[in-house]
């Protein structure tokens, strides 16, 4: 066991380990997992000198209040749930130290629904199949498979070359809004749907709805109709996964998505999109365009690029 960081004095609504996910191993019925905004984690883990697929806190909604048990360097990125320590406005998007005896906690949600808490050095946490993420249906990974509760003590290890200061730029910070468009590459099950059905996904705005969560975001606008049916020969889930059961209202796939459906999708979102959709609360609403392939991979790539860059000067 490494150094006592924190002990937890208020959990948050729901505050869990992850990484960049469990892969490998959906053949087997394992899920992912993982980050659901992965952009905000990677910069995460670089402002503080880590690896970018080091495992961090997910804070979601509401934020946990975390009292520090030793000196450490820390970030945090992703929604702004109004972060403090010891009572006074935290820097977002830039690393900077935090003393024992200090108390970092969340206020309200300003932008954003998921915040993400790196240390210098990473959590020390037991891997389950190659991964630290919290999967909290099996109850595998993180801090014994569930998310923190009050008195828990969360332990790191040493990172000589923790340097504060460190801070993404202001115009490579994404902007969550409360009306997302979610870009999308139609298909693979596009002929099992009406052309209407095809038309209205693509202008229609479709509100998340309460029963949201890291599994799927169930939607709530204009029914799409099936030409037949809306049940297939179950195949393999992608994240960003669009399905489309027989009631007509989409889901969309997320981080602990199943690793098989057997319902028609009628679109993919694009990687380049699934932190925004990520930061989206119920009652936000989601409206659809298509794109092609090159232009997705296009997007992929830029928004990568920020993140290698960030790797190549601070790693």
């Amino acid at each position: 066991m490494g150094r006592k960081l924190f002990q937890v004095i208020k959990p948050g609504l729901l505050t869990t380990f992850q990484d960049l996910g469990r892969t490998g191993y959906q053949e087997y019925g394992v899920v992912v997992s993982g980050a659901m905004d992965d952009f905000s984690l990677q910069i995460a883990n670089l402002l503080v000198g880590n690896k970018r697929d080091e495992a961090g806190l997910e804070v979601t909604m509401m934020g946990p209040a975390l009292k520090v048990l030793e000196d450490a360097v820390i970030a945090i990125t992703g929604g702004n749930l109004s972060p403090r320590v010891n009572g006074q406005p935290a820097p977002m998007w830039k690393s900077f130290a935090v003393k024992e005896g200090q108390l970092i906690e969340f206020g309200q949600p300003l932008e954003g629904i998921r915040s993400y808490i790196s240390v210098a050095g990473g959590f020390d946490l037991p891997a389950v199949m190659g991964s630290n993420s919290t999967y909290l249906k099996a109850k595998i990974g993180g801090l014994n498979g569930r998310a923190l509760e009050k008195e828990d003590i969360l332990y790191g290890t040493d990172n000589p070359h923790a340097v504060t200061g460190r801070s993404l730029h202001y115009d490579e910070i994404p902007k969550y809004e409360k009306e997302v468009t979610a870009r999308v590459i139609l298909g693979p099950h596009q002929d099992a749907f009406t052309d209407e059905a095809i038309k209205t996904f693509l202008s229609s705005s479709y509100e998340i709805t309460p029963q949201s969560d890291r599994m799927g975001y169930r939607l709530k606008g204009p029914e799409l109709s099936h030409k037949i049916t809306a049940d297939i020969i179950s195949e393999a889930i992608p994240l960003g996964g669009i399905q489309v059961p027989a009631n007509g209202q989409p889901i969309i796939l997320m981080a602990d998505r199943q690793t098989t459906g057997g319902y028609t999708r009628i679109a993919t979102v694009i990687s380049a999109d699934i932190p925004l959709l990520a930061q989206a609360a119920p009652g936000a609403h989601v409206r659809f365009k298509e794109v092609g392939m090159d232009e997705a991979q296009d997007l992929y790539f830029k928004k990568q690029k920020i993140v290698s860059v960030l790797e190549k000067i601070i790693v």
